[in-house]
């Protein structure tokens, strides 16, 4: 059944419900409109309906598309209408500037809450897939944050699972090759160096030499952090010294974690007593190899 209009209803929504299954929703393609949209895709939601949203080009409504183009090409776009999904997405992207990290921080945070509400995991996993190529944002980036929308909904909830081998890109193989909780240590000292490198990058770069840093896209950034606070930019947005679309996707993904820090100072402090530690275990190892 196609519905065209003004502002749906519950009462509508519910004579929709009775006679059919699947919705197409055509509105005008103004704000209004797409507000209009909205509230009506949260109605039909509510009642089970499987929604598709139409999308027309070149008029502002479905009306005066049909009377331009005709019914036949306007059939079509019936055929091709999006999913609430979808549409969500699309309406989220609006406004926002993804060559820009900080924006795509946000559209990361608001799609994994979209994704979060999507009860069936076959259908999450290929929103997800999409999702991914389409705007470029790593995979295992997306599958965290749902899953940590997931969890903190209800503990008790079964975490989506994260098929680890096909997700991970060629370039970051060497991944399987470092320890996960080394790999976490390496991201939460990017994190802190970005977000507080006043408080922490005179005591980190004492202890914490490139060296030690064992994955190569880790090793890079934080080299090239290095760099820039050792020229005096502390002051500035260290997110903007990286142009590379692989690096800005892999620390897109990084500074939407959430790493529970509660106490910077602490945090810190324990990360270079892990690393010193780390530097010990090394010379230790390095000295029973020679008596051998």
């Amino acid at each position: 059944m196609h519905l065209f209009g003004t502002a749906l209803t519950e009462n509508q929504g519910w004579l929709l419900r009775k006679s059919c299954e699947q919705v197409v929703i055509g509105y005008d393609s103004d704000a209004a409109g797409q507000a209009a949209t909205l509230r009506g895709l949260e109605i039909l939601q509510n009642m089970g309906c499987d929604i598709r949203i139409l999308q027309i080009y070149g008029a502002k409504d479905p009306d005066e598309f049909v009377i331009k183009y005709g019914p036949e090409r306007f059939l079509k776009c019936v055929d091709s209408a999006i999913s609430l999904v979808e549409f969500k997405v699309k309406v989220l992207k609006q406004g926002l500037n993804l060559e820009n990290v900080n924006d795509k921080i946000k559209f990361l945070n608001q799609i994994a809450k979209i994704l979060a509400d999507v009860s069936n995991n076959i259908e999450k996993e290929i929103y997800i897939d999409k999702i991914s190529n389409e705007y470029d944002i790593s995979k295992e980036a997306i599958y965290a944050e749902v899953n940590k929308l997931a969890y903190s909904k209800n503990n008790q909830t079964k975490i989506l699972e994260k098929p680890v081998a096909r997700y991970i890109k060629k370039e970051d193989t060497q991944n399987s090759k470092v320890d996960e909780a080394v790999l976490k240590r390496e991201k939460m000292l990017i994190y802190i160096l970005i977000n507080y490198p006043r408080e922490s990058y005179t005591k980190i770069k004492n202890v914490v030499t490139p060296d030690l840093i064992k994955h190569d896209k880790n090793n890079e950034i934080v080299k090239k952090l290095y760099e820039e606070l050792e020229k005096g930019n502390i002051n500035n947005d260290l997110l903007a010294y990286f142009t590379d679309a692989d690096t800005i996707n892999y620390l897109s993904g990084i500074m939407a974690s959430d790493f529970e820090i509660t106490d910077i100072n602490k945090c810190i402090e324990d990360l270079i007593n892990a690393y010193e530690k780390e530097k010990l275990v090394n010379e230790r190892n390095r000295h029973y190899k020679e008596i051998r």
